[in-house]
């Protein structure tokens, strides 16, 4: 099902420039405020490639710029294609908020478009026409994958792990950290008969987009546009730069996204009784400062992850515990029918409107709520694989800001030109 190809990237020259200065993070994470501190980190800086400098650039700008800059950044040799194609394995190790440390192992390919209806791609999240737009206007002018799309696959019994362990022992594999303190290890597979057990692998298995919907689907209107113009079906536009990871190997993370109701008013103990009334079960935990947290939510929340539960706190020096038995449906869901229009009376699209906003770290949102930031904080778990991949199976999409799949791919690590491989 899963058309996947090795390709010749475009990658930094180690001897050049050293990379931990030139990568950054993918470009959708990057604070309008923080543009500057990679463009001016080093002039060859990834970033530099994918986003303006201000953003207020971004209107009015057809990215020609980003077109001269690589072209002149390959005949300074400070971009080197490949001479052979290769599938390209990331080792990324990292510590997790709670501090374990973990290891992920994936690679990056040159997958084959499929339009969503073949179900062979298949996404969690409904996309914004704006950033599509932007996406596509630099995809045209560069002719060339900036940063990659990050793809699933289910492999319970991590039967490609040793698939990738001869590359990342080999002596030219690339290692770079990145601003999160994240060890990224980078190198070539060409070996025949591990490309082909990879191959024949995902041929058999559909994909659920992690991260990136936005760029996959730009890259099928780049690639469309271009058959309408007369490419053939095998035009380079017609594959798209992909990592993929194993959704179920221990490295792999999926971390919650918590909700910070932002103006609307503490619902009253009325509003609350609702919760009762429909068979949530609640206990109060007190909490002197917002460094107790994090803790509190690992001994008392995590535990009920086979239930429908989220922390309620509202900075009194309280935490409020609720759940109640799972039902089949994906607790982020119930939580947002019955807590946030429920409970709090926000609809969808007050919710879209920015009543609510998304923080992904617990301590970062007690700290906010604490300094006045917000109304009331709803910490939840974190979705599971399963979830994800049930959820994609039956055609649907998750609410909105449901998934954070941890540690982000940096920009920079290699691009994919749209220039044959031969």
């Amino acid at each position: 099902m899963t058309d996947i190809q090795p390709f010749r990237a475009l990658r930094y020259d180690p001897s050049r420039v050293a990379l931990g200065d030139v990568i950054a993070p993918v470009y959708d994470v990057v604070a309008p405020e923080d543009r500057a501190l990679y463009w001016d980190r080093h002039p060859h800086n990834a970033l530099r490639l994918v986003l303006t400098r201000d953003v207020a650039e971004e209107a009015d700008t057809d990215y020609r710029e980003v077109a001269e800059t690589i072209a002149a950044w390959r005949a300074e040799g400070v971009l080197r294609r490949d001479d052979e194609p290769a599938f390209y394995v990331l080792r990324q190790r990292f510590t997790t908020p709670d501090g374990l440390g973990l290891e992920r192992v994936g690679f990056f390919a040159a997958l084959a478009l499929e339009d969503y209806a073949a179900r062979v791609v298949r996404p969690h999240e409904r996309t914004l026409e704006g950033p599509k737009a932007d996406r596509l206007k630099i995809l045209r002018a560069t002719r060339t994958n900036l940063s990659a799309v990050f793809m699933l696959y289910e492999d319970r019994d991590d039967k490609l792990a040793q698939a990738y362990e001869s590359a990342l022992d080999d002596p030219s594999a690339l290692r770079a950290v990145d601003d999160g303190g994240v060890e990224q290890t980078l190198a070539p597979l060409r070996d025949p008969a591990a490309v082909a057990r990879i191959q024949a692998f995902l041929a058999e298995r559909p994909v659920v987009i992690a991260d990136g919907h936005h760029r996959y689907e730009t890259a099928l209107a780049h690639r469309d546009a271009l058959r309408e113009q007369g490419a053939p079906a095998d035009h380079p536009s017609s594959r798209l730069l992909t990592y993929f990871a194993n959704a179920f190997a221990p490295g792999s993370l999926l971390l919650p996204i918590h909700r910070l109701v932002v103006d609307t008013p503490t619902p009253d103990e009325a509003a609350w009784d609702r919760l009762t009334r429909a068979g949530w079960q609640s206990r109060e935990l007190a909490v002197e400062d917002a460094e107790q947290v994090p803790a509190l939510l690992e001994a008392e929340l995590a535990p009920l992850a086979d239930r429908y539960a989220f922390a309620a706190d509202d900075a009194s020096g309280r935490l409020v515990l609720w759940s109640r038995p799972a039902e089949g449906e994906l607790s982020v869901r119930v939580i947002h029918d019955e807590v946030l229009s429920g409970v709090f009376g926000l609809d969808a699209e007050a919710v879209r409107s920015g009543a609510v906003a998304f923080p992904k770290s617990a301590l970062q949102t007690a700290k906010d709520l604490r300094g006045g930031r917000g109304q009331v904080a709803l910490y939840l778990n974190p979705l599971s694989p399963d979830d994800v991949f049930r959820v994609t199976e039956a055609g649907e999409t998750l609410p909105q800001k449901s998934t954070f799949f941890h540690p982000k791919i940096p920009t920079g690590l290699l691009f994919r030109v749209h220039e044959p491989e031969s």
